[in-house]
């Protein structure tokens, strides 16, 4: 849903500012790899408390997120283990935010329950795409992608609505995954 919105209108910018980079010899990977050690940063800020700073630093380390891609495609340097490299990294990124969200929850069984619900649905969403491309089957269909989720994540720290945003995460992620599921299912049985 944003994810495609958002490519429409950014699509320009991040082409030229992966033209940029691309100049100075960083790679996609390493790119990747930077954007999770940004996100290991901002897990680290929300398990000590500092939500705000935490939903600067994940926006920022978004940056990577969309940049890595781009250089990819600018320079020439897409590769099939460059994709599976961002997808298994992106995984640990999340992984990475919910534990930080877990800790930073340690007395309220709630908020933990919520967040792990979330992260239950974040990974499912993921693994319904990749499974399905697997047997054959394109799979992008579905209300939350991971643009969504961050967005999500970033706002509930920011505004420290984080509990509702929670909610949104665990019900919604879910969702989307049953939504992959039942889309694969139409796609197989027509197949």
């Amino acid at each position: 849903m944003i994810d495609g919105w958002m490519r429409e209108r950014t699509d320009g910018v991040l082409s030229r500012a992966a033209a940029v980079l691309g100049r100075t010899g960083v790679t996609p990977n390493a790119l990747t790899a930077m954007g999770l050690l940004i996100t290991a940063v901002a897990a680290g800020l929300i398990a000590s408390g500092r939500l705000i700073s935490a939903g600067l630093v994940l926006a920022f380390g978004g940056l990577f997120d969309a940049l890595d891609g781009a250089v990819a495609r600018a320079n020439g340097q897409a590769s099939r283990f460059g994709a599976f490299f961002d997808s298994v990294l992106d995984r640990y990124a999340e992984a990475l935010l919910f534990g930080g969200l877990f800790l930073y929850f340690s007395g309220d069984q709630t908020a933990r329950a919520l967040t792990f619900a979330a992260l239950v649905g974040s990974l499912m969403v993921s693994y319904t795409r990749a499974r399905a491309e697997g047997l054959g089957a394109e799979c992008k269909t579905g209300l939350f992608t991971r643009i969504e989720r961050m967005l999500v994540l970033i706002l509930g720290l920011l505004t420290g609505f984080l509990v509702p945003a929670l909610w949104i995460l665990a019900v919604l992620t879910n969702l989307t995954a049953v939504q992959r599921m039942w889309h694969v299912w139409l796609v197989t049985k027509e197949g």
